[in-house]
């Protein structure tokens, strides 16, 4: 489970420190003020601890900096700087009792090679204690994934590492034996909602029901996103312990299945899955907004940039109507003022 990041001179940060909730953490802002960022920085820490691949070259790979540069990550100046991304996390050990790994990653702006850049902090403690993460990006990849994986490791195709990484998870083969009652439920639920079971064959995924087989490329893209959940809630991808890091999950999903989509983040929170999303959608606010009850754990954090100095800074809450600033709020508000003031003045 996570408990901080702090990052000085990365990307769109000069420098910035979040503490996280241990269930959901909602990241809302403008465009351009690093959620995405905070995202695949949690994803890359966490997929190091199973794939035990080096940390630089991962967040290397989850960003694809020009010419594979990874200084270019660091944030621009006028003259070399150097910068850093540290990560906290609270694991369990023997006996019961939590303790805090620290790992740091640092670099400069002229800093090329991933293995040029610096490590620090208990790395071994680190990758000891194996994460399940999955990271879900912007688009989607079930319907692309036949031959997908042979083509991008053995040709130079430029994918950030995230898209190749979730069509590995989604292959992964289902858990033997029954599903635990909480997982069934939710299975359950995402079953009736996208009105069938998924199945593979051949590396291509199809939408099974009493009608028949559905191939994925004629799907709504919105059902995918229920059918990719399923996937990974079926086969342990997604149980307690792992981390879900999920980029603007209301894209091209119809709002009539957010209430659906927001029900199963909130019953896998209640299952021990540490939960990241990024957002600009008023129905995902409110809906957790509303489903979250006493005992769940939520954190909204808002992103904004200082428009005298330019640097990105975060409020973070627990509370729906504490969300300082909260753009999109503010935007929804402005729609309802604007068409009451039409009704009154009868244009």
């Amino acid at each position: 489970m996570y408990k901080s990041i702090k990052l000085e001179k990365f990307t769109a940060f000069e420098q910035l420190e979040i503490e996280f909730s241990k269930g959901i953490n909602l990241f809302v802002g403008a465009n351009g003020t690093g959620k995405t960022h905070i995202l695949k920085l949690i994803y890359a820490a966490s997929d190091i601890t199973r794939s035990q691949k080096s940390l630089a070259e991962k967040v290397n790979k989850v960003f694809l900096p020009s010419k594979d540069q990874i200084g270019r990550l660091v944030k621009r100046s006028a003259k070399s700087s150097k910068g850093f991304v540290e990560w906290i996390r609270e694991q369990e050990v023997e006996g019961g009792t939590l303790e805090d790994i620290k790992i740091r990653l640092s670099m400069t702006s002229h800093t090329k090679d991933p293995e040029k850049a610096t490590l620090s902090g208990a790395y071994k403690r680190w990758t000891g204690f194996p994460l399940e993460s999955v990271y879900i990006p912007v688009k989607d990849m079930m319907a692309n994934a036949p031959g997908f994986r042979a083509l991008y490791s053995q040709r130079h195709i430029h994918f950030e590492e995230v898209y190749p990484d979730i069509i590995d998870r989604v292959f992964v083969p289902p858990l033997k034996g029954q599903p635990d009652p909480d997982r069934k439920r939710i299975l359950a639920l995402l079953q009736e909602a996208m009105d069938g079971k998924v199945i593979t064959k051949n590396e291509e995924f199809f939408l099974k029901n009493k009608q028949g087989e559905l191939e994925f490329t004629l799907l709504a893209e919105g059902i995918r996103k229920l059918a990719l959940l399923w996937v990974l809630i079926q086969n342990g991808t997604l149980l307690k312990g792992s981390i879900l890091c999920w980029d603007e999950p209301e894209t091209n999903l119809n709002p009539r299945l957010m209430k659906t989509v927001i029900s199963i983040l909130v019953e896998l929170q209640r299952m021990g899955v540490q939960i990241f999303l990024s957002t600009h959608d008023y129905v995902i606010l409110k809906e957790f907004d509303l489903q979250i009850k006493e005992g769940d754990q939520i954190m909204y954090h808002a992103f904004d940039r200082n428009e005298e100095c330019g640097e990105v800074g975060v409020n973070s809450t627990s509370k729906y109507l504490e969300i300082s600033p909260n753009a999109i709020d503010e935007t929804f508000g402005d729609l309802v003022d604007r068409e009451i003031q039409r009704a009154i003045s009868g244009v």
